[in-house]
């Protein structure tokens, strides 16, 4: 079991970072449902939270094991909480990722198999509304065409955005 979970935190941390800067990054903490990492790259310091799907729909698909919503502080780049959401698999080319917490939605561009705020100055409106509600839906629809959803808790999110925030 250990084993699995440390090959399931590393594919986390490389699908995030990217290879390269995968060989520095160092777990910092847990928040419920939150992991806490952060690593050093040509830029600075990077410092994120991430969390996995607590329900994958459809449940007859293989939706893989790489799938998480993400929220990174990059002071050097003066990035401050940057959601993204990563997929196992490849969208649909110019599809969005619809992202529902409570009555808000908002909408995420896709690149092959990330995706991002539509309009940045939403991420703000996106992190207030991740801090009060207690879980959140995302929407998206695989290079096939196959429409899948998914349910984040929420738990924690509020401690791991402190703690990622003192990032310097």
């Amino acid at each position: 079991m250990k084993k699995t979970v440390l090959l399931l935190t590393t594919s986390a941390m490389i699908a995030v970072c990217g290879g390269a800067a995968a060989q520095n990054i160092s777990k910092i903490g847990q928040k419920n449902a939150w992991a806490l990492y952060n690593y050093n790259d040509a830029q600075g310091k990077v410092c994120y939270t991430l969390s996995r799907p607590t329900d994958k729909q459809p449940p007859t698909l293989d939706h893989g094991d790489k799938m998480f919503f993400v929220v990174s502080q990059k002071p050097g780049q003066n990035v401050t909480f940057e959601p993204q959401f990563n997929a196992s698999y490849s969208f649909q080319e110019n599809s969005k990722v619809e992202v529902t917490v409570g009555d808000r939605k908002f909408s995420m561009f896709t690149k092959e198999n990330r995706a991002w705020m539509e309009n940045a100055a939403e991420e703000p409106q996106l992190i207030a509304a991740m801090r009060a509600g207690s879980d959140m839906k995302v929407a998206a629809k695989s290079r096939r065409g196959n429409p899948t959803s998914y349910v984040f808790s929420l738990s924690g999110i509020s401690a791991a955005l402190q703690e990622i925030s003192a990032c310097k």
